[in-house]
C-alpha cells in the first residue's frame, strides 16, 4: 500500500485522539510547528491535515487553526463507538430471505424476476449508453413528479392497443410496482379500513398492507376455478370492504387468468358496493397464447379501477420503473407519490422511453415469452414425471410461476430441510397468507434458465417426496 510523507505526524494525532490524550475541541499544532518538528514541506503538512479532516477527526477554523472534532467515544472516521444490536423483525427477515435469496441460477426457483440469462443485457446496456450520451447532465436533475410526459403517452398508447383506454395525464410514473401499490392504497384507504386481497397473495403485497395498518379479508383463488366470486360477493355484503387488490392475469403464484365474463361480474359487485379495485397488471405481457388478456380496467365505465404495472418483470429487476393509472383518484395519488419521492430515476425513464419508441421492446417481449414458455414446459414435464401422482399443480397460461401442492402425508419440515441441505430454493406456501394455511404448497419460478442440472435437482426433490410418503 502506498505511504505518504504526512503519515509521520497524522498517525501520531490519530493515536492521541483514539487514546483520549486529545479531546474534542483541543487545538492542534500549527502548520509551521508541524513543518519544523517533522521536517516536512508546507504542502505535505496541509495534505496531512486534509487527510484527517476527510476521516472526520478534525475541523479547520479560519484564522484559528485546526481542532479535534471527535474523541475515542464518538463515531468519526475509523473510530467507532460501541453500538447496540439492530432490532430486526425475525418473521419479516425470514420471508425476505425465502422470496429473494439466490444461490445459483440452477437451484434458485424462488425469485420472481427474470434470471440473468433471460435479461436482454446488451439491449439495456446499449440503450442506456445512448441515453447518457444524448441527455448528459440533464439526467442529474429532477424530472417531473408524475414522470416524463412522453413516457406516459407511450405507456397509454401501448395500453390502448390492448383495448384499455388510458388518459396519459392520469398516469403516474413510479419507482417500481410496490410503490405504485402503496400510492394506490394510500389514495383510497386509511389505517383500520378493510381491504380484500386474492389469496394466495405474494409476501410484498401483504407487507404493504400490514405497513399501512389495514385489515384484510382473503378471497380464495382456486387453481382450476380461479377467483372465488361467490365468496367475494358474500364478504362484500357482510363487511365494509373499501378496496380489492387483485392480480387477474397470470396470478402470482397460481398462474390463473380471470375470464372476461368474470372480470365484468367483479366490476358489477364493485359498482354495487362502491368498492375500489386496485389491479396488478404486471404479468399480462407474459402470455403464452395468441393474445394478451384484457385487464379489468378495460371494462371499467365508472372509474372504480386503478391499474399498475412495472418493467422490472419484463426487462430486469434492477430497472425500478413502474406506473399507476389513478384515474378518478389522481389528485390524492399525486400527493401520495410526492411524499414517497420527488422524482423517479431519470435514467430509467429515458431508457424505457427509448425502448418503447422503437420496436425493440416488443421484439424482446416476443423472445422472452417464447423462452419462458419453453422453460415452463420443461419444468412442468419434470414435475409431472418425478413427483407423486397425488401432487397437484396446474400449468400456467403465462407469467413465470407454478403453484405446487404436495400430499397431506408429506412432512413439510423434512421436505424443506432436504431442500436446504441440497441448496434448492422454493418459496414456501405459508409466506402467501396471513393465516399460514398453504403449508403444503410451494411456488416454483421458471424465470431462470432450465438446464439438465436443474431437471436433475427437481428429480432428486421428487424422489425425496416419494420417500417421505413411504416413511423412509
Amino acid at each position: 500500500m502506498k505511504s505518504y510523507k504526512y503519515e509521520i505526524f497524522t498517525t501520531v494525532i490519530e493515536e492521541q485522539i483514539r487514546s483520549g490524550i486529545l479531546q474534542k475541541n483541543d487545538r492542534l499544532p500549527s502548520v509551521r510547528e508541524i513543518r519544523r518538528k517533522y521536517t516536512l514541506s508546507t504542502s505535505s503538512v496541509q495534505s496531512g491535515f486534509e487527510h484527517l479532516m476527510i476521516k472526520g477527526l478534525i475541523k479547520s477554523s479560519p484564522r484559528s487553526g485546526y481542532f479535534v472534532l471527535g474523541t475515542q467515544n464518538e463515531d468519526r472516521g475509523g473510530i467507532r463507538k460501541k453500538t447496540s444490536p439492530v432490532a430486526r423483525d425475525e418473521l419479516f427477515m425470514k420471508n425476505m430471505m425465502l422470496t429473494s435469496k439466490r444461490i445459483s441460477e440452477v437451484s434458485s426457483f424462488n425469485t420472481a424476476v427474470p434470471g440473468d440469462l433471460l435479461i436482454p443485457q446488451k439491449l439495456i446496456l446499449r440503450t442506456m449508453q445512448e441515453v447518457i450520451r444524448e441527455k448528459g447532465v440533464a439526467l442529474l436533475r429532477y424530472y417531473p413528479s408524475n414522470g416524463l410526459e412522453l413516457l406516459r403517452q407511450h405507456i397509454a398508447r401501448q395500453m390502448n392497443a390492448y383495448g384499455c383506454e388510458l388518459n396519459p395525464d392520469e398516469l403516474i410514473i413510479t419507482d417500481g410496482a410496490l410503490q405504485a401499490l402503496t400510492i394506490a392504497l394510500r389514495s383510497v384507504t386509511k389505517a383500520g379500513d378493510v381491504v380484500a386481497i386474492d389469496s394466495p397473495c405474494v409476501f410484498s403485497v401483504l407487507e404493504v398492507i400490514t405497513n399501512l395498518g389495514l385489515k384484510v379479508i382473503e378471497i380464495p383463488v382456486d387453481q382450476k376455478t380461479g377467483f372465488d366470486m361467490a365468496y367475494f360477493r358474500k364478504a362484500s355484503a357482510e363487511h365494509n370492504i373499501c378496496t380489492l387488490v387483485i392480480t387477474p392475469n397470470f396470478h402470482n403464484p397460481t398462474g390463473t387468468v380471470m375470464s372476461d365474463q368474470s372480470k365484468k361480474e367483479l366490476l358489477e359487485i364493485a359498482e354495487e358496493r362502491k368498492i375500489c379495485i386496485i389491479e396488478n397488471d404486471m404479468y399480462s405481457d407474459l402470455y403464452f397464447g395468441e393474445e394478451r388478456p384484457r385487464c379489468i380496467k378495460s371494462f371499467d365505465t365508472k372509474g372504480l379501477v386503478m391499474t399498475y404495472s412495472s418493467f422490472s418483470k419484463t426487462l430486469a429487476p434492477g430497472i425500478r420503473l413502474g406506473w399507476l393509472y389513478a384515474g378518478n383518484f389522481y389528485s390524492k395519488a399525486e400527493r401520495a407519490k410526492f411524499v414517497l419521492g420527488r422524482s423517479v430515476s431519470p435514467v430509467y425513464q429515458e431508457l424505457v422511453l427509448k425502448l418503447l419508441q422503437s420496436s425493440s421492446y416488443q421484439r424482446h417481449l416476443r423472445s422472452f415469452r417464447k423462452k419462458l414458455y419453453g422453460q415452463e414446459a420443461q419444468l412442468s414435464e419434470a414435475l409431472r414425471k418425478y413427483f407423486p401422482e397425488d401432487s397437484c399443480f396446474q400449468r400456467p397460461e403465462g407469467g413465470y410461476s407454478i403453484w405446487m401442492r404436495l400430499p397431506e402425508k408429506v412432512d413439510m419440515g423434512k421436505f424443506y430441510q432436504y431442500c436446504e441441505k441440497q441448496q434448492i430454493l422454493f418459496t414456501p406456501g405459508e409466506t402467501f397468507s396471513f393465516s399460514g394455511k398453504y403449508s403444503h404448497y410451494f411456488r416454483i419460478i421458471f424465470a431462470e434458465r432450465i438446464t439438465q442440472e436443474s431437471i436433475t435437482l427437481i428429480k432428486d426433490v421428487g424422489e425425496k417426496v416419494q420417500k417421505l410418503l413411504s416413511g423412509t
